[in-house]
Order: structure tokens, then C-alpha cells, then sequence
């Protein structure tokens, strides 16, 4: 379907510059952007310069045939839609343009109406099929937009994703794995003038190296030894969208080159092709490496490193935002079991989540209440349903042996999980505690 206040891009082909003028004049407005050329060569050159949404073609042109240059564009771009203009007795090869996978022909005399009508429904098409291409393409990417908690760096971050997502800048989400830095990328999409464009994910680290380039950038039929049929590539998948490349420091210097020509010049060029072609995209890029490091190393360039690193928004760890745990549970716990009845989780299991540092961070948390979820009973989850690692640094769930602990034990487990949550600040665990710094100190002696 297409976008409200969506412009199209129409390449009329036709030797005649009155039909080229009337076209222009009849039927170009703000939603529709025509550039008009009278020769084959001239087709081709623009073509594989910039992306159009429709073509009409007139079969006879001075130097080149109609049927050559529709199989041209056709395997440039296979979702834009041609449309043929014939004259007196060219039907037959009108037909046989059909055949081949032009969308419709009109002859002459061109009634203005009906080339207004093909057009529009044609475009129909090119969005369809382009927006079945996006959700392909986007299946990996789709993950929770939201970002849970309340902690004051959460906000902060929510304060940047509103403040950078309007511009046209490239973003370096930088942070340790799990940290979420893959939905902060969809979200500033989302609030993003482009967020009826494609998003297009791509961790760099599951990339063959020996594939990169041709994945990247595409190929053209017969490129290389073993490319039966072109490749458009993901750049221009995401053409006008946003590019997300994940793990960005995994990429070869010799890729890094080349889309650091990107991010320079915006344009770009398939394998086995001539012409550059222009681009239309907006680059977030995430890592959990330390980018100035890997520059210092030579492992990534330096170039590339400071053409990222316009905005950076740096994600913190799961362990210095600790209070946003509660929230993450109820989260995972609704969104691991869609539709049933919630599970819950008692007090010292939370405890346990708690003092847990959680090096994996919030993929992390999600693995374990999974896990919980499975050894539950009757919908709660108790110590016993968390991992050793985790148990053992909170109160150890209560024993068929010893069904209580004594109180001392009780209040000396609390107070060194309470130390622990925040990172031997006696001040602070005093607060916690609701008892005076010095009657703290004593506790602990």
C-alpha cells in the first residue's frame, strides 16, 4: 500500500521531447518526482545511479530496443514496475513485453487519464512487493521496541533516543553484550522520519568473510563463479530506511573501506557493476568493543571510527541499574508466557536476582526466568528453580532439615546482600537498612 505523503520517483524513456514535456508537466507533482530521458543510454546511466519506483518505456528508441532495456532494468531492480508505450503497430511486442514482466502497455495516442491510472497501481505493486521484501528482511530484528525500567540512566538514555532520532546522523550504540543496544536502534527508527522505511539488521559477526562484500553491497548476475542471478544487496534493501549493523568492530578493515566510501559520498556499487549508485540511508551501528582501543591496535579504522561516532549513546550494564530488576521480571515473565496467568517470584528468589551481578546482563536475566519459568511450581518461582551461581550469593532456600534459620543468620545475610547491591556503600546500605551508619558498623564487627 502506499504511504501517506509518499513520493514517487517515475523514468520516462521516450525519443519524443513532447511526449517527455507533457508527461513532465500532466502528471509530475509533489508526490511524484519524474525525470524524463530520450535514448537507451541514457537510461541506463540514470538507472544505475538512482532508484526510481516505475519506468515507462517506449519500445523504439534511437539506439537501443525496449525488450534489451527492460531485461536491463528488470535484473538492476526486479520490483520496479515498467510500463510500456507502444505505437501503431507495435501491440505484438507490446504483448511480448508482458510475457517478459512488464506490468501493462499503453498505445497512442497516450490518453493522460489512463497513464494517471496505470501509474498509481502500479506503484501499489512496487509497494507490496517492497514491503513483503522489509518484513523478510526484518524478521531477525524483531524484538521488543521497549526499553523497561525507571532508573535515572534509563531515562537518560530515553532522553537521547528522543533528541537523536529526528536527525540524519549516524549513531555508535556502544555497551557489553545484552545490554539491549539492538532495541535502542529500533526505537530511534521508530521515532525517526524514515520509520515507514525499512529497518535492516545485521549483526557483522555472522557475516562469511569470504561473502561480505557481496552481501553488503550486492552483486550482478555472473559477477563471480557461482552468481546465477543478481543480488540487490542490503544497502539498497534499505534504501531510504535505516541500515542497524550490529557488532560493527567484527567487520575486516577492507570492509570498513568501503563503507566508510558509503558514509562519505553516499553511493555505493554492486560487484560486476560500473556506475555508483545513489543511496538514501541512515547508519546505527553497535559494538561491545572499545572502538578507540581496536583504532590503537589498527584492528579498525580510525576514519570509519570517527565517521560512526557523530552520537554515541553508550548503554549501561545491567549491574549498575539494578533497580530496574523488579520491572524486568514482570516484563519477561508476561512476555515469556503470553495469555496465561503470571508467574511469581518470592522474595528471596528477588533477593537472589538482586545481589547477582549479572555479567550477560538483561539476555542474562531473560535466560535464567526462563529457566525459572520451567521449574516452577504451581507458577512460583523459588531458589530452587535459579541457578547454583545465583543461589549462592543470597539466602539459600529453607530445608525440610532446618525449616528456619536463625534470625542473626537471617539479618547477617540481608545486610551483606544489601552491601553487595550497592557496592559496599555502607552509607548507602544504612539508608537501605533504615539503622544508622554507626549502628551498622557495629553490625558488622
Amino acid at each position: 500500500m502506499r504511504s501517506e505523503g509518499e513520493t514517487m520517483h517515475v523514468l520516462v524513456v521516450d525519443d519524443e521531447p513532447s511526449i517527455r514535456r507533457l508527461i513532465e508537466k500532466e502528471l509530475g507533482g509533489p508526490r511524484r518526482r519524474i525525470t524524463a530521458v530520450g535514448s537507451a543510454k541514457e537510461a541506463q546511466q540514470i538507472f544505475s545511479q538512482e532508484t526510481f519506483d516505475l519506468v515507462l518505456l517506449d519500445m523504439r528508441l534511437p539506439d537501443g530496443n525496449g525488450l534489451e532495456l527492460l531485461a536491463q532494468f528488470q535484473d538492476l531492480a526486479p520490483e520496479v514496475q515498467v510500463i510500456i508505450l507502444t505505437g501503431y503497430g507495435e501491440v505484438e511486442n507490446a504483448v511480448q513485453a508482458m510475457k517478459l514482466g512488464a506490468y501493462d502497455y499503453i498505445g497512442k495516442p497516450y490518453a493522460l487519464e489512463r497513464i494517471d491510472m496505470v501509474m498509481e497501481k502500479a506503484f501499489q505493486r512496487t509497494c507490496l512487493q517492497r514491503e513483503n521484501r522489509m518484513l523478510r528482511h526484518a524478521r531477525s530484528a524483531q524484538v521488543s521496541p521497549r526499553l523497561v525500567g525507571q532508573s535515572s540512566l534509563l531515562e537518560n538514555i530515553r532522553f537521547l533516543i528522543r533528541k537523536v532520532a529526528p536527525a540524519q546522523v549516524p549513531v555508535l550504540i556502544t555497551g557489553e553484550s545484552g545490554t539491549g543496544k539492538n532495541v535502542v536502534a529500533r526505537q530511534i527508527h521508530e521515532l525517526s522520519d524514515r520509520r515507514d522505511q525499512p529497518l535492516i539488521t545485521k549483526n557483522c559477526g555472522t557475516f562469511q568473510k569470504d561473502l561480505l562484500r557481496s552481501e553488503l553491497f550486492g552483486y550482478r548476475k555472473g559477477a563471480f563463479t557461482g552468481a546465477h542471478e543478481s543480488y540487490e544487496g542490503l544497502l539498497s534493501i534499505a534504501h531510504r530506511g535505516t541500515m542497524f549493523l550490529d557488532e560493527i568492530g567484527e567487520l575486516s578493515v577492507e570492509v570498513q573501506s568501503a563503507l566508510l566510501r558509503v558514509l562519505e559520498n553516499k553511493t555505493f556499487r554492486r560487484l560486476g557493476e560500473k556506475e555508483e549508485k545513489r543511496l538514501d540511508v541512515r547508519f546505527i551501528c553497535a559494538t561491545n568493543r572499545n572502538l578507540q582501543a581496536e583504532v590503537e591496535a589498527g584492528r579498525f579504522s580510525e576514519a570509519m571510527y570517527h565517521r560512526l561516532n557523530v552520537f554515541n549513546i553508550s548503554m549501561p550494564p545491567l549491574r549498575n541499574r539494578k533497580d530496574d530488576i523488579p520491572a524486568l521480571i514482570e516484563h519477561f515473565l508476561g512476555r515469556l508466557r503470553p495469555g496465561e496467568r503470571l508467574a511469581r517470584i518470592t522474595d528471596r528468589a528477588l533477593q537472589c536476582l538482586m545481589a547477582y551481578d549479572w555479567p550477560g546482563n538483561i539476555r542474562e536475566l531473560q535466560n535464567v526466568l526462563e529457566r525459572g519459568l520451567i521449574l516452577a511450581e504451581e507458577d512460583l518461582i523459588t531458589t530452587r528453580s535459579l541457578p547454583q551461581e545465583l543461589t549462592g550469593q543470597a539466602v539459600v532456600e529453607t530445608t525440610v532439615d532446618r525449616p528456619f534459620l536463625p534470625l542473626k543468620a537471617v539479618e547477617r545475610q540481608h545486610i551483606l546482600a544489601v552491601l553487595q547491591y550497592v557496592d559496599g556503600s555502607r552509607t548507602r546500605a544504612a539508608e537501605i537498612l533504615g539503622i544508622g551508619r554507626k549502628t551498622l558498623y557495629r553490625k558488622l564487627q
